[in-house]
């Protein structure tokens, strides 16, 4: 999820194990507005960015720490570290014809959903939020899980993010019964999407 979502090691597009079984669609993805592709070395300033624009109430180790860190090169190499996406991954988002990157979206194998229910992911720039990137990515993110054979997709997401709680209902998210709580935090909610 973006900010306000849950510990998911956002620093870097993890590497996920792939599901057993599953296809791979071809990268990048591409909307109307956006291209969703891997990661270039480049990215990692628009990625400390995103670190910088952290709410405070996200959790201290998704934000930059008394020492300034992560730097743009420790970002550059967990970037390099990363391998490319299969049927999970997070993607840049960059605004088409322009090469501005927006943000990150993509589907992750997160150990707090069922195994083998891939979750969606998405953080974007103060700078590019409220114009409908966040949808426009996560709708193609769920056609590639769709297409690489995933039948349910996750979210979650703090109770006080609703702009992402708005961008899940528009994408046709599910609440759940599941909550965790978080006094310090906010509390994290779980939805679903059958796809």
């Amino acid at each position: 999820m973006d900010e306000g979502g849950r510990n998911r090691r956002a620093s870097r597009p993890p590497s996920c194990a792939e599901p057993p079984d599953q296809g791979r669609l071809a990268i990048p993805l591409e909307t109307v507005r956006l291209l969703l592709r891997p990661w270039h070395v480049s990215d990692a300033v628009a990625h400390r960015e995103m670190w910088v624009d952290r709410d405070p109430r996200v959790p201290a180790h998704r934000r930059i720490d008394a020492e300034g860190r992560p730097t743009v090169e420790d970002l550059e190499d967990r970037i390099r570290d990363t391998p490319p996406p299969g049927s999970l991954g997070l993607l840049v988002v960059e605004r088409k014809g322009t090469g501005d990157v927006l943000g990150y979206c993509g589907l992750i194998a997160s150990p707090i959903v069922p195994e083998g229910e891939p979750e969606v992911a998405y953080e974007l720039l103060r700078r590019a939020r409220g114009q409908g990137y966040a949808t426009e990515a996560a709708r193609a993110v769920l056609g590639w899980a769709r297409a690489t054979g995933h039948r349910r997709v996750w979210a979650t997401v703090r109770a006080w993010n609703d702009a992402s709680l708005r961008v899940l209902a528009k994408l046709g998210f599910e609440t759940t019964d599941r909550v965790e709580r978080d006094a310090v935090h906010g509390d994290s909610l779980f939805l679903t999407k059958q796809l």
